[in-house]
């Protein structure tokens, strides 16, 4: 049934394939009349269970993922492709889940649900560009740093 649940949120939302994993539609760009680069995008992002974001990066802008519904989510940051941190996404403040967090430009990042879905809000600013996502290589995560560095 909760698979369900996210089949039909996919539909309901419109929806479509990520390149880097799971679910999205952009709901909102800043278009300036002068054609230069938007202050900011916005988009709805599902992942359901066994579905992760791949590693990616943004390079040029700052993203912060807005939990919306559904099961918690990890959303796993590395700034320097050596330290990595796991953070929890979700509406349980207490329990220490946050309701948005902020990756800066260049900071690596990993998502995945902890439970049959999640729904997320990401937004950009500037406005998101393709020129400036880049995805890791399919087998790359952060190498430790050695001892004593």
């Amino acid at each position: 049934m909760q698979d369900r649940d996210a089949d039909a949120i996919i539909r309901h939302l419109g929806l479509e394939p990520h390149p880097e994993g799971g679910y999205f539609r952009e709901t909102f760009r800043d278009v300036p009349a002068d054609g230069s680069r938007g202050a900011l995008t916005c988009i709805h992002y599902l992942l359901k269970a066994g579905e992760f974001s791949a590693w990616h990066r943004v390079t040029d802008a700052t993203e912060i993922w807005h939990f919306q519904a559904g099961a918690p989510l990890v959303l796993t940051l590395s700034p320097n492709g050596h330290d990595a941190e796991a953070h929890h996404l979700g509406n349980d403040v207490l329990a220490g889940h946050r309701p948005h967090i902020v990756v800066p430009p260049n900071c690596w990042q990993t998502a995945e649900s902890l439970g049959h879905w999640t729904l997320v809000a990401c937004t950009v600013a500037p406005a998101f560009d393709f020129a400036g996502f880049e995805m890791a290589p399919p087998d790359w995560r952060p190498v430790p740093r050695p001892s004593g560095r």
